[in-house]
């Protein structure tokens, strides 16, 4: 069997005919996730993938164990428990509800149900990089709209960049990788001028962590527009990232079209149990998230103090913009122990982890801060 170049995508057998696979592939990018946890020291701490640091809340570990048991049969394929107790918790119908394999599946369902070869996505950039992935998969356009100058979605931009061929615009608020979060106002505003024929998915997977008062709140907005979708994960706040389990509130006729376009079986009973465990225990949770919400607000101010730019993030993480030093300075958080998350030279998210971790990554971006940018100001 030889394989050939990236570009022609095919291989052949002697003998037989070449084996071609989908022309797409070239234009898309592989999945980059976050740098694994730091080794070489003492202890190594990861703040590269937007993980909570806590581990499971208390009884989640007892349904796990008592769902593995059911490892030989196939899990419920609606979801039917989960999805009562997000629609009682929301305040939503449950058939306004479609469980999926985290945020990330639900947004390749999405897809799978608007978008075909030649129509359009809008979605700003930097944003998620699954946007860019799933998009051309389907063979659709991506439309990436640059962010403004201080890491907001330009959101007058992507209502310009709407067109006939446009069939789904995303929205990421608190955005990642940069944690600004949208006003409910100006999400309003440009829902308005959206036309009623384009689904707007807005997409909160970290929601719990928003304290902003202003911040939108997609929730209360979807359930006067037919067009919008809200995709929620329990990746993040809920600490359950290894278990794949999230959920998109619209209205009957996108859910349908959801749960039409879902893996059959992807959540598994294991996921399933634990996420309504995990529901049933979310005051001990939002402690959890108090904790870290208040981790990343001082760690925020030392990095100001410092002299580093800091959006206002109301997510688990920070965006910092070294610039061409990008590359340098999580080399140099990588050597104190710590790993974070590199985007070219456009910047470094900084997961807020445990306080040791977070401490290393002060003190690096201090002598980093007074290495490369103090030197070049004197």
């Amino acid at each position: 069997m030889t394989f050939r170049t990236p570009g022609e995508l095919h291989c052949t057998t002697a003998g037989q005919p070449s084996l071609r696979l989908r022309a797409a592939l070239d234009d898309v990018p592989a999945y980059v996730p976050g740098p694994a946890a730091a080794t070489g020291t003492a202890a190594g701490w990861k703040l590269s993938s937007n993980e909570n640091p806590f581990p499971p809340l208390p009884g989640v570990l007892e349904a796990v164990t008592t769902a593995s048991e059911q490892l030989n049969r196939y899990p419920d394929m609606a979801c039917g428990a989960l999805t009562d107790e997000l629609a009682t918790r929301l305040n939503v119908p449950a058939g306004h509800i479609a469980v999926g394999t985290g945020s990330s599946g639900l947004l390749q369902q999405l897809l799978h149900i608007t978008a075909e070869p030649g129509d359009e996505v809008v979605y700003p950039w930097r944003s998620f990089e699954s946007y860019r992935i799933v998009t051309r998969l389907t063979g659709a356009r991506p439309i990436q709209v640059p962010l403004t100058h201080d890491e907001a979605h330009d959101l007058d931009a992507m209502a310009r960049a709407i067109t006939d061929r446009t069939r789904l615009v995303l929205v990421c608020t608190p955005n990642n990788p940069t944690g600004r979060a949208l006003h409910h106002g100006e999400l309003e505003r440009f829902l308005d001028r959206v036309p009623a024929d384009v689904l707007v998915a807005v997409d909160e997977a970290y929601a719990e962590f928003v304290r902003d008062p202003h911040c939108a709140d997609a929730l209360a907005l979807y359930r006067h527009r037919p067009n919008l979708v809200v995709l929620r994960t329990f990746s993040k706040a809920y600490g359950l990232a290894g278990l794949r389990v999230g959920y998109a509130v619209a209205h009957p006729p996108v859910i349908t079209a959801l749960r039409k376009a879902a893996v059959p079986f992807g959540v598994s009973t294991v996921a399933h149990d634990a996420a309504i465990a995990s529901l049933r225990r979310e005051d001990e949770l939002m402690a959890r998230v108090e904790r870290l919400v208040a981790e990343r607000e001082r760690v925020r101010a030392a990095l100001l103090e410092q002299g580093w730019t800091v959006c206002d993030s109301q997510a688990n993480f920070l965006w910092l913009r070294p610039g061409e030093h990008t590359s340098a300075f999580a080399a140099a958080c990588q050597r104190a122990g710590v790993s974070v998350r590199p985007y070219g030279t456009e910047g470094v998210r900084i997961t807020i982890g445990e306080p040791q971790a977070n401490d290393i990554i002060l003190t690096t971006a201090e002598a980093f801060h007074r290495g490369h940018f103090r030197k070049a100001v004197s």
